[in-house]
């Protein structure tokens, strides 16, 4: 199996956006840290108890701790990032810093 929970990772001009699929969540139980222009994701998916006493013939669904650590391509705002949480998709997004956001240089033309 792969890495789990599975994460995307997009780019554009002024943000990254890291989707990261972890249904069965509540919000509580996710921990999101950033250090060093490294993403920490962290949490706990819980066993639902209702089937203790019965026969398990199928168990692909992860549970359990988890733990993901992304390295960032460029530097963020870490004081400006926010997350959501919607229908099991964990929404980070992280406005790039002004250094790392891509800088139009205009030519001067040189005075007579």
């Amino acid at each position: 199996g792969g890495a789990w929970p599975s994460v995307d990772l997009f780019e554009d001009r002024n943000e990254l956006v890291v989707k990261v699929e972890v249904p069965g969540l509540k919000k509580e139980d996710i921990n999101i840290s950033l250090h060093d222009g490294v993403l920490a994701i962290s949490g706990e998916r819980k066993t639902e108890e209702k089937y203790e006493d019965g026969q398990t013939h199928r168990n692909e669904r992860f549970v359990g701790r988890f733990h993901r650590a992304l390295s960032l391509p460029v530097a963020v705002q870490a004081d400006k990032t926010n997350a959501s949480y919607t229908d099991g998709i964990l929404t980070i997004t992280l406005p790039k810093a002004e250094e790392a956001k891509p800088k139009q240089i205009q030519i001067q033309a040189e005075g007579k």
